[in-house]
């Protein structure tokens, strides 16, 4: 393709100013991103097991209900039944400890059970904040920030981002034919990453047109939905819900789910579970969540069931629902139920699938992890590719050892906040199965930033030859201290394949980590 030597270094210039100014905010949010991608294995894993009975059968929950709501009377307006208990969700039967918050994230749960002898036990917990806080590290690309300040941050980071795409395609596309698989291993390092760089980034194009793309929408969502309110509708803005896939969205308080029902004239879970099955089969469901409104003398209870299908695209990040009645078990809503949407929602569904890969089952998730890594590896050697060329060009103009403040800066910042970020996760990770509950949010936070301010205070003290390696080899020994102390934590509490799975990435990462500082053959001597 024929492009003009003076458009392309346009372009070319676009690419890396845009680049280097984003590619620090990038890499956080797909390092942290990639992890995000099993926040709820990782809360499972960390959140410890209860001392509870053992749950009761969903053929007695109808017992429980009632001996609950006899003690409780503030549990019937709003609680869950979980049909697969695990430590995240470990009663049959839990309510928020309060009912008006609709916040994302974990809350504080109380968790009812029967004992062996028909008595009804509860307890107050909530799962461990953790994997919340990689998840926010992600949403709000490493920014200590308001969420909704942070969120247009990183609208902004994905604006800018989709332009570096497209200015890299059009700098890049003239050389395709002959640069494309021609990675140059026999000669200077900085040619072998630029051709790894232009690899990695042109076969990954679609993700990441994907992602900057719908990262754009989830930033603006709430203005989109206001003008398009403004310009299409004539009445009130419709309920679209949160477009975060954890958010509840676009169930409560829908006109036509209006039923005056008490519990006795409910159905049990078991029946609500084979009328479900039989409207919807191959959906299969996780949660039976009840919300009861009183209004004008009635109460009025709504049924939303939620659940996974891995054959379609699903709402939310792990699962779809469907709003049911509760009287009857007929569907009365299937706008988010994978399989059975009208073509607008499976449209709409469809794209906020291929942001958080909920689709497709474990498969799709461990590849949008890789994909994910291999993002935040596009975005650390572009910055390293930039700060190579120009001390190359400074110490060619101004002498060997000399280079401008800003490229001094930049070259601090690049390794402090990768290596802070990736040393900040493996320290959380160290930590969470020893702490409360496995690890409140302000837990998290506080150890995370303690980390990740110490790496970058560390990157600019020590000298130009001595930061990569010094701090990449925190990194790697970090990575592999976590390891030790995840496996030493299963021997006290259980095996657990998300905590395997854990470890043995951090033990590769770690490897990997130390032997590229071994290979690169810096000097970490002045």
């Amino acid at each position: 393709m024929k492009i003009r030597p003076d458009i392309v270094q346009v372009y070319r210039e676009v690419h890396s100013w845009v680049g280097i100014l984003c590619g620090l905010f990038l890499f956080v949010a797909f390092y942290a991103g990639s992890i995000s991608m099993f926040e709820q294995p990782l809360q499972n894993w960390l959140t410890p097991a209860p001392t509870l009975p053992e749950p009761i059968g969903l053929e007695a929950t109808p017992e429980l209900l009632q001996k609950a709501f006899a003690e409780h009377p503030n549990a019937s307006e709003h609680y869950t039944i979980v049909i697969t208990p695990d430590n995240t969700r470990p009663a049959r039967l839990m309510w928020p400890q309060d009912p008006t918050h609709r916040g994302h994230g974990p809350q504080d749960f109380v968790l009812g059970a029967l004992s062996p002898t028909g008595d009804l036990v509860t307890m107050t917990r909530r799962p461990s904040e953790v994997p919340f806080f990689i998840d926010q590290l992600h949403e709000q690309i490493g920014l200590p920030l308001p969420h909704v300040v942070a969120r247009y941050v990183m609208g902004c980071v994905a604006l800018a981002y989709f332009l570096a795409l497209v200015s890299g395609v059009i700098a890049f596309l003239p050389a395709l034919k002959k640069m494309l698989f021609a990675v140059r291993l026999g000669t200077g390092a900085r040619k072998v990453w630029l051709d790894i760089h232009n690899l990695v980034g042109f076969f990954s194009l679609p993700f990441h047109f994907v992602i900057a793309t719908t990262a754009v929408v989830f930033a603006f969502h709430d203005p989109i939905y206001a003008v398009q309110g403004k310009l299409f509708q004539r009445g009130p803005v419709a309920d679209h819900g949160s477009m975060h896939p954890h958010g509840h969205s676009g169930g409560r308080g829908n006109g036509n789910l209006v039923h005056a029902a008490s519990l006795e004239g409910q159905m049990p879970p078991l029946a609500i579970l084979d009328a479900l099955r039989q409207q919807a089969p191959g959906f299969v469901a996780d949660t039976l969540e009840y919300t009861t409104q009183q209004g004008k003398g009635k109460s009025q209870t709504t049924l939303r069931i939620a659940g996974h299908d891995n054959r379609y695209p699903m709402r939310g990040a792990t699962n779809g629902f469907a709003m049911v009645d509760p009287l009857n078990g007929k569907v009365l809503s299937a706008d988010y139920l994978p399989g059975h949407q009208s073509a607008g929602f499976a449209a709409l569904t469809a794209f906020i699938a291929l942001h958080f890969g909920s689709y497709g089952g474990l498969p799709v998730r461990w590849g949008y992890y890789c994909m994910g890594l291999g993002g935040a590896f596009l975005f650390y050697t572009g910055n390293r590719l930039w700060i190579a060329a120009r001390q190359r060009r400074e110490e060619k103009n101004a002498g060997e050892g000399l280079q401008t403040r800003g490229t001094w800066l930049l070259s601090c910042l690049t390794t402090g906040c990768i290596t802070g970020c990736m040393t900040g996760i493996a320290i959380l990770f160290m930590c969470a199965p020893f702490l409360p509950s496995g690890g409140s949010y302000a837990q998290a936070s506080i150890l995370y930033y303690m980390v990740f301010l110490l790496c970058v205070g560390l990157s600019f003290i020590l000298k130009e030859r001595q930061r990569e390696p010094l701090l990449f080899c925190v990194t790697g020994f970090a990575n592999i201290a976590a390891t030790f102390v995840i496996l030493f934590s299963i021997t006290w509490r259980h095996a657990s394949l998300p905590a395997l799975s854990v470890a043995t990435i951090a033990l590769v990462l770690g490897c990997f980590l130390l032997w590229s500082v071994r290979r690169s053959a810096c000097r970490l001597s002045a």
